[in-house]
């Protein structure tokens, strides 16, 4: 397999700036719920966006101003709170967006070309701020980068903490709109109480809790407990697998449950992926491996109580989980009604549990025998649109061992999936996925 290719370095004309609201904004501090701070979250998410005709660079400044003083949360500073020096909140001070402006010696056609194909060099795409600890770090994060042909590149980095998939994409539909239509409302009004998801005191486990573990687990894959992260990294390097499914292909994933099961999309197209990966990773069969995948737990709750504006994280990791001889033989059917009877668990009484568990510091997400999804593919990303056009590509900056479905730009109801695997297993993980048409495409990180 051929090496990635390699960005070149970006050209700054100055240094990064910050943006702040345009107008005052509330001086107070925001509580974080436990969806919103614990350890899986505790990053930024990095997300670019390739445009073949440029935005003024003012504009996207001036609607950036006007957009964080109704989310001005973003243009505040994570802080530890003062009464548990365990949990974080949002001290709303108004410092402002990191902003960058760069230039590339790249054109639009040839970053098309690689974008499938995440690798290190892409961190220049994003402005690098140099924080002592992760909390200096500001909420958001932007870079404007130029390309020779008149195109742009746009990355962004949000907490976490502050915003999931849903409320980012909120946000940025919000800047574009101001960006194409200077002095107007915002089509939403964000909620930024997130008292809704406030555990309760005492608290109430009264379910248990799978997606997390108290302990770490015996470093011998050879034991029950994996440890998968060693695992995947004793078996260096990593290669990331970009397949592409149709609405065909999904169509005929689904097909393969019928008549017995009805089933959606993602369903089924995370059931096949969760068995193509533990069938290529050739784990010990009695071993216990999880599927953990991201699952919006808006629905659950009153609408009174979580108004549609609300950004911040309203999704939890549903757990599906069974050893590995299991999984591996199992139909499609069998392992689509696992996947179903871990999203149907997740009623309000059974999150608000799991809030309560969360409580308690020394729990963990438990990463050691988990494969992660996480879903991109139906927040509305491949719409965004500053006045110029929607982008003609989106993804994340980087790849990980973690799992996204993407949206293919030009075909709403096609799924990219993206991972990175052991380069030894990559040709069965390949083989297992493409049975059913997938197009593949796999590259070294």
């Amino acid at each position: 397999m051929s090496k990635s290719p390699q960005l070149p370095d970006c050209v700054y004309s100055e240094e990064p700036i910050l943006i702040k609201p345009c107008n005052p904004t509330p001086n107070h501090s925001i509580y974080l719920s436990n969806l919103d701070d614990y350890d899986f979250l505790r990053f930024s998410v990095k997300y670019i966006f390739l445009f073949k005709k440029s935005v003024p660079i003012d504009s996207l400044k001036a609607s950036l101003s006007r957009v964080l003083v109704d989310y001005y949360p973003l243009a505040g500073r994570l802080k530890i709170s003062p009464e548990n020096n365990e949990k974080f909140e949002v001290d709303c001070n108004g410092e402002g967006a990191v902003f960058a402006e760069a230039s590339m010696d790249l054109t639009a056609d040839e970053f098309t070309q690689i974008f499938d194909e995440p690798n290190k060099t892409w961190w220049k795409l994003l402005c690098k701020i140099h924080t002592p600890t992760f909390l200096d770090i500001p909420p958001l994060v932007i870079q404007v980068t130029n390309l020779k042909c008149g195109a742009i590149i746009l990355c962004i980095g949000v907490h976490h903490f502050l915003s999931d998939g849903t409320g980012t994409s909120q946000f940025l539909h919000a800047w574009a709109h101001l960006t194409r239509n200077q002095g107007a409302d915002l089509p939403m009004t964000p909620s930024h109480l997130r008292h809704v998801f406030k555990s309760r005191n005492p608290p109430q486990v009264t379910f248990s809790h799978p997606t997390f573990t108290e302990s770490e687990p015996d470093n011998s894959i050879s034991q029950k407990a994996l440890n998968l992260p060693q695992y995947l990294r004793s078996r260096a390097p990593l290669v990331t697998v970009s397949l592409t499914f149709t609405a065909d292909h999904i169509l005929q994933l689904k097909k393969q449950c019928e008549p017995l099961l009805k089933c959606t999309g993602f369903e089924a197209l995370a059931s096949h992926t969760w068995r193509c990966w533990v069938k290529a990773l050739d784990l010990p069969p009695s071993a216990t491996v999880k599927l953990l995948f991201s699952a919006s737990v808006r629905k659950a709750f009153n609408p009174e109580l979580l108004p549609q504006g609300y950004y911040g994280n309203g999704f939890v990791l549903a757990c599906a989980e069974a050893t590995v001889k299991d999984v591996s033989d199992a139909n499609l059917h069998g392992s689509v009604k696992m996947v179903q009877n871990a999203k149907s668990s997740l009623t309000e009484d059974y999150v608000r549990s799991m809030i309560d568990y969360l409580e308690d510091k020394t729990v963990k997400t438990d990463l050691c025998s988990s494969f992660v999804i996480t879903q991109w593919s139906k927040l509305g990303l491949e719409e965004l649109d500053f006045g110029e056009g929607k982008p003609v590509r989106m993804g994340p900056l980087v790849s990980s061992i973690y799992c996204l479905f993407l949206p293919v730009i030009g075909d709403r109801n096609a799924v990219r999936v993206l991972l990175s695997m052991p380069e030894s297993t990559v040709s069965n993980f390949k083989n297992y996925m493409t049975e059913h048409g997938g197009q593949d495409r796999c590259t070294l990180e």
